[in-house]
């Protein structure tokens, strides 16, 4: 599904104009990288927690030549589904 589906499964839903949920959905996103960004953590109760770990610098390879690469140590963005969304995925 694509940012563009999204917004017009919200405005379907919430009975708002696709520029209306766009709006929305912006703003939503915005907020949730705000929240990353200064706390690091993010908990929606019964959908699930984003954080922001840490990862150390490794060693990889290039699958198509088998060459040995660094890779650099950086931050990545954990999500742990709530019990609402599991119960809905089934399992």
């Amino acid at each position: 599904m694509t940012k563009s589906d999204f917004i017009e499964k919200v405005a379907a839903k919430s009975n708002l104009t696709k520029a209306a949920a766009e709006r929305v959905l912006n703003a939503f996103l915005a907020a949730v990288e705000e929240s990353l960004v200064e706390e690091g953590k993010l908990t929606l109760t019964g959908f699930g927690s984003f954080s922001v770990d840490s990862r150390e610098a490794r060693q990889g390879r290039n699958p198509r030549t088998g060459e040995t690469l660094n890779i650099p140590a950086g931050k990545v963005i954990r999500f742990r589904p709530g019990k609402m969304l599991k119960d809905a995925l089934g399992d």
